[in-house]
């Protein structure tokens, strides 16, 4: 402590004795500097402390002095003297006043009026503000009048190192490729001093390594990092904590230091093989495994991480090179070796395989190194599994003609059981495949036979589906596609492709071609279709007709003669025989209708109806239509204006929503008032609820539902109310439902014959005051309160 204190005296003081030593006599004793001369105009000049026995003669100038400084962070007894005004029209007798202002005037810099010693009066700091710009002036103390214009000086704060070094950006980060050859750049620290970079070495910065020797070094002036170390290895150590410091005063005793850490990370470059954890690898499968499955999965560790560490597998030698495959997992980086073909375990037992693993990214540098791979070897053993039935072949197709008799042989399925027990098989058809059961098999040797006709015309294919079961275990099943064609016979006749019917002009020419018919034959033989037509026997020498065979395999129908004629004959009848060229031939007869019809001198047929000529001259067929037409028309115009004659009288009702008039509709019906009791039944008035005799509360709902009673039956007109009221008022006072206070019963009719007469105020004749209630009094406890309160009332009105 003792030490660092005679240190801090030492930074403070020695700078403090130059100043006065060397600063405080440049300040007085510095030669003028014309460019700090105040305007010409004044006969007036600085006097130094040390010279003012000397007068300064210059013409035109008045002010002259250099920069006063003040050394920061100063503090005394008392305030510090920075410097003296003077002028040389103070004579010595204390008329004249200085004045001073500015930056800190009155505050922070003080001046003697009398004197013009300017004294700091607060202990300043160069960082805050390193320089103050005032203004000096002199005037008489009597008048305040200005002696001279005023003129501007600055005081400088001069620095001392009282601010060490930051690094303002720390603490940092940085990363550097392992195995770097030494001097490799890492990264550059940067730290700043407050301090006057000018004056002096107060920020004056050298950098050093404090901790993170040997590894890295450090550029003392640029404060770059190197490193210091060849080949420093990622998988050794990935991370390094390395303290950096600042030192001021160009790192000499008694600067100022600042500290900060830089933690750098090794990157990964790929200087490390894949490697097998081991050298051989054992696997076993079943033989029934299906293709793609994964079999068994082997790792080849590498030490690098990230792309550097990715390894693709191949399997490079091996007996089943093309039966298994291995592809690398993209996420554990395994080699996942798969099925490629169907095992079969009494074909080949066991697989050998040599299988190597080479990273994917390879870095030229580490080459010499020694390749960037591993080999393992991999044994698989294929284990027997019961499996299905095997079929011959995987598809089959028969053929049979569709004439073929029922229960004869199509063809025939094989199949045997891969296994070494060899299991006999059952044959048969999946009814699915055969819903209308037209095959059959022998579920011993698998023989397909037919069970019932075919017809190719109908159905050309049939696909069905064969099942071979071992009869050891129901559960392995095969099932093979069997595809059956069935081959045409000639067992359909031709006939014509469509009903013709042929028109025929009564101005024809002879020889000239009336229709041309074509046939069809649902058949399909090998070489195409070849029809002969030709007419029955007995019209051979038909005297109107002929036909003519094209070579199209079309028929031409042909007019003997011309003149044919409507009224004569309308239509004719040629009967047309079409045979085929089938084994054995086939053939039908078609009926091609020929109508004699009238037709334009271009041959257009206009009429074919023999009826046109017995019409009247100049009325068609269309005109009768259309004066039918207006027939139907007129009748229904005159059903519509009856029916519209009818409903004349009858009010229209407005359905418009627009309208919104108000109708008055008048009713000439007048109700019989009280004593009506024919209009409508009473009945429909009384309470719903009361016809069982169950009365339940109005006023509130009861928590527990009265049990009902057996109720009365419908009160005749006859009946005496008086009994009936006091049946309800003691089922209401005996009621646990209700609560403890009056309601209102409610009755849904009046009878006749009682003695308190009607309770409705519509007919009551009398006023109240000529009512008496004491009757009330007969009615029970309940009726008495309320009579007692009417009478209570009526003598109130009295008095």
């Amino acid at each position: 402590m003792p030490e660092r204190l005679t240190e801090m005296l030492m930074d403070t003081w020695t700078p403090l004795i130059i100043l006065w030593i060397t600063v405080l006599p440049s300040i007085y004793m510095a030669p003028m500097n014309q460019s700090q001369v105040l305007p010409s105009g004044s006969s007036t000049g600085l006097k130094r402390l040390n010279e003012e026995q000397r007068v300064l003669h210059r013409s035109k100038r008045g002010w002259v002095w250099n920069q006063m400084f003040v050394l920061e962070e100063f503090s005394g007894p008392e305030p510090i003297l920075v410097g003296r005004l003077h002028t040389d029209l103070d004579p010595g007798s204390s008329k004249i006043k200085y004045i001073l202002s500015g930056d800190g005037a009155g505050t922070i810099f003080v001046i003697n009026d009398k004197t013009g010693d300017i004294h700091a009066m607060k202990r300043l700091d160069r960082e805050e503000k390193a320089e103050y710009t005032l203004t000096a002036q002199a005037v008489d103390r009597d008048t305040n009048q200005p002696l001279e214009p005023p003129s501007e000086f600055i005081i400088k704060v001069q620095d001392i190192n009282d601010n060490a070094p930051e690094f303002v950006e720390g603490p940092y980060h940085a990363t550097v490729p392992e195995m770097s050859v030494v001097g490799t750049f890492v990264t550059k620290v940067t730290a700043t001093d407050a301090d006057d970079p000018v004056y002096g070495n107060s920020a004056k910065l050298v950098y050093s390594i404090l901790e993170g020797q040997p590894y890295f070094s450090i550029e003392p002036h640029t404060a770059i990092i190197k490193t210091a170390l060849p080949n420093m290895d990622r998988e050794a150590k990935e991370e390094y904590f390395v303290v950096i410091q600042a030192k001021d005063m160009g790192g000499h005793m008694g600067g100022l230091s600042g500290t900060t850490t830089v933690t750098i990370t090794l990157s990964d470059v790929n200087d490390n093989p894949p490697k097998f954890a081991q050298s051989l690898y054992h696997f076993s499968v079943m033989e029934d495994v299906a293709l793609g499955e994964p079999i068994g999965r082997v790792r080849a560790n590498d030490l690098d991480i990230g792309e550097n560490a990715k390894s693709s597998y191949d399997i490079i030698e091996g007996d089943g090179m093309d039966v298994f495959e291995i592809t690398t997992d993209a996420q554990t980086q395994d080699g996942i070796i798969r099925v490629r073909k169907p095992l079969d375990f009494e074909t080949k037992k066991s697989y050998t395989l040599k299988v190597e693993a080479a990273n994917i990214h390879i870095d030229p540098r580490f080459l010499s190194g020694g390749p960037f791979k591993d080999t393992a070897t991999v044994k698989i053993v294929v284990e027997d599994a019961d499996e299905p039935p095997v079929f011959s072949s995987p598809t089959y197709l028969l053929e049979v003609h569709e004439n073929a008799a029922l229960n004869s042989v199509l063809g025939q399925v094989t199949a045997h059981d891969p296994d070494v027990s060899s299991s006999p098989i059952r044959f048969s058809i999946d009814r699915h495949t055969d819903l209308e059961r037209q095959f059959n098999i022998n579920a011993e040797d698998g023989k397909i036979t037919l069970a019932t006709p075919l017809d190719r015309e109908t159905s050309t294919w049939h696909n069905i589906t064969i099942v071979a079961t071992e009869t050891r275990n129901h559960s392995q099943v095969s099932r093979v596609p069997v595809a059956i064609k069935v081959l045409d016979v000639n067992d359909n006749a031709p006939e014509f492709a469509s009903e013709h019917e042929a028109f025929l002009c009564e101005n024809g020419k002879p020889g000239q071609v009336i229709q041309i018919v074509s046939a069809v034959d649902k058949d399909d033989p090998k070489n195409g279709h070849y029809f002969l037509y030709s007419l029955l026997p007995e019209m051979v020498n038909n005297p109107n007709f002929t036909i003519k065979k094209n070579e199209d395999n079309t028929l031409s129908i042909l007019a003997k003669h011309s003149g044919f004629s409507r009224q004569k004959q309308e239509v004719y009848l040629l009967p047309i025989i079409i045979s085929d060229s089938g084994t054995p031939p086939m053939s039908s007869t078609g009926t091609l209708t020929i109508r004699v019809c009238g037709c334009s001198s271009d041959g257009t047929v206009q009429s074919c109806n023999a009826e046109a000529y017995v019409l009247p001259i100049g009325l068609s067929m269309g005109a009768l239509i259309a004066i039918l037409a207006c027939i139907i028309l007129l009748l229904v115009i005159v059903v519509l204006f009856v029916t519209l004659r009818r409903h004349k009288n009858e009010p229209l009702i407005i359905k418009d929503d627009e309208d919104v008039r108000e109708n008055i509709i008048r009713y000439d019906d007048e109700g019989g008032g009280e004593e009506d009791t024919e209009a409508f039944d009473i009945a429909t008035l009384q309470n719903p609820d009361g016809i069982n005799g169950f009365l339940p509360r109005k006023d509130i709902k009861p928590d527990l539902q009265f049990m009902p009673r057996q109720g009365l039956a419908p009160v005749p007109n006859g009946v005496d109310v008086d009994e009936f009221i006091n049946v309800r008022l003691h089922e209401a006072d005996n009621d646990p439902t209700a609560p403890p206070y009056d309601s209102i019963q409610i009755y849904g009719y009046e009878g006749k014959g009682s003695a308190a007469g009607s309770l409705s105020s519509l007919e009551s004749s009398t006023s109240d005051s000529d009512q008496n209630f004491d009757y009330l009094s007969e009615w029970g406890p309940r009726f008495k309160r309320l009579g007692e309160l009417y009478s209570v009332g009526e003598s109130d009105k009295e008095t």
